[in-house]
């Protein structure tokens, strides 16, 4: 399997994951001709994607679907109350509602050769999840708008060669920002978003063997930026009982507006 990121933050949010014959986004934020340009760099097309799993509805996440749905038929795969949402979003205009499918949390679908699965999280949305993909004894994750999390979500995204997981906000540069109360205190809850901290915090309970690279995502553009977010989440995870073994596994930042580094499960093993 592999995995990049067409664009991550709170401008947009797109990753592409797929094998040699299957290929999936995991939200389409971004527009369909950003998509389509970060495809034909993979030589794809949107005619090769065989569907696109939405975790929530806000704009960021959702940009996109609406002309790629219409341009490709390509099937869009979401929470129930996901679907409500779109299909009630004047932004990404109409869909043919029999393109969106049910996904119910905790239940695999199964894609070509890929068997991905959701698990709910407490983002303010709808019914928002984040995704696992597996192929064979191959797994990677992709969680972000998490607010928080706790032991089943851990335990959903453990044991992945490849993890992409939110590092939103340094505390500090949020305290202290231009943003109203109201929106520091949404993004500081649990229904908000996760920090460089709980963010390295929760990769500290991700490490395992199998682990081969992890992508830091979805950074905001006012309140943190990608030294801080990096150097952050690697002091997390250097002073835990795994810090001997952090240079092992790169950790990096997805870029926020183009494609970033390809990454192939099981590449080098």
């Amino acid at each position: 399997m592999r995995l990049t990121s067409f664009a991550s933050g709170s401008s947009g949010n797109c990753v592409f994951a797929g094998s040699e014959q299957t290929h999936i986004l995991i939200d389409a934020g971004i527009s369909a001709k950003k998509i389509e340009n970060c495809l034909k760099e993979l030589e794809l097309t949107g005619k090769d994607l065989d569907g696109v799993f939405v975790t929530h509805e806000h704009v960021d996440h959702i940009a996109g679907i609406g002309v790629m749905a219409r341009r490709y038929q390509v099937p869009i795969y979401a929470t129930k109350g996901t679907k409500e949402a779109i299909l009630n979003s004047k932004s990404v205009g109409k869909i043919e509602e029999e393109l969106i499918h049910i996904v119910e949390p905790e239940q695999d679908i199964v894609v070509g050769d890929l068997t991905i699965n959701a698990t709910s999280i407490w983002h303010d949305a709808k019914d928002p999840v984040c995704y696992t993909i597996q192929k064979g004894g191959e797994k990677i994750a992709v969680a972000t708008d998490l607010g928080d999390y706790n032991e089943h979500v851990v335990e959903k995204l453990k044991d992945s060669n490849v993890l992409y997981i939110e590092a939103n906000h340094d505390v500090k540069m949020l305290e202290v920002g231009p943003y109203p109360y109201y929106l520091k205190q949404r993004i500081l809850g649990r229904h908000g978003h996760l920090s460089n901290e709980r963010s390295g915090q929760l990769l500290v309970q991700l490490w395992n063997d199998r682990l081969e690279h992890v992508y830091l995502g979805h950074l905001s553009k006012d309140n943190n930026f990608e030294a801080l977010a990096y150097e952050t989440v690697k002091l997390e995870v250097a002073n835990s009982f795994i810090g001997k073994q952090v240079e092992e596994v790169p950790i990096e930042v997805a870029k926020r507006d183009t494609l970033s580094k390809v990454i192939y499960v099981n590449q080098n093993k």
